[in-house]
């Protein structure tokens, strides 16, 4: 049976984060927030309702950070962009198979929870794991100069890393947040920031890019 556990709270993430990143080593990639765009992967109602069987118990805790670095993306004018997954069952391929059940448009947890929900942010709706495959957004970055990526979301390990390492291939800089993902647990969620920084991504914390981008403009 998959373990669940509430790794993250409001009270507990920052330490969490910090304990994380001790276990990790780190390259070091200048982060440049004009050339960047903010990726918020599906944070919607399915993966954040208590009564969905996805539920995932750590998420609620990073909405704050999320919304801290929408907030402030926003008003510099820089690239915001959501995703929500939805499948049909012409469109699922192995996610039918594997989970058996789909999000469908019409299910009324699809939706981005109601504290990220910004009329001024781009939705791009995906099929798969990965925000790139069969979408405009490699498009959408490439056409506005974007050369970096901070990847936050649901959930770490799937669609999450499976993003970040798609888009590492297409040529963009990756900042995965370590405190603005999560998960099911924290060996899924400890897993995917070892393999990332090994090979594709900076893990970052949220505070750290929201220093990184307030100093801007001093």
């Amino acid at each position: 049976m998959l373990s669940k556990e509430r790794y993250y709270t409001e009270e507990n993430i920052k330490r969490q984060a910090e304990e994380f990143l001790r276990k990790i080593d780190r390259k070091h990639i200048e982060f440049l927030p004009e050339k960047s765009s903010l990726i918020v992967l599906d944070m919607q109602k399915y993966f954040l309702d208590k009564n969905s069987h996805a539920y995932i118990p750590s998420a609620k805790a990073i909405i704050p950070k999320i919304k801290k670095l929408q907030d402030i993306y926003i008003s510099k004018g820089l690239k915001v962009i959501q995703t929500r997954h939805l499948n049909t069952p012409d469109d699922a391929y192995n996610m039918g198979r594997w989970w058996k059940e789909l999000i469908t448009e019409n299910n009324s947890l699809s939706a981005i929870v109601n504290e990220l929900a910004d009329e001024k942010i781009d939705i791009i709706n995906k099929t798969q794991y990965d925000a790139f495959f069969k979408t405009d957004l490699e498009h959408l970055l490439k056409n506005e100069g974007i050369k970096q990526v901070v990847i936050t979301g649901v959930m770490t390990h799937l669609c999450c890393e499976t993003t970040a390492r798609s888009a590492f291939m297409r040529g963009f800089d990756v900042f995965f947040t370590v405190d603005g993902t999560a998960t099911y647990n924290r060996t899924f969620h400890l897993s995917t920031l070892i393999n990332l920084s090994h090979g594709f991504a900076v893990p970052v914390t949220v505070d750290e890019l929201l220093q990184q981008l307030v100093e801007e403009n001093e």
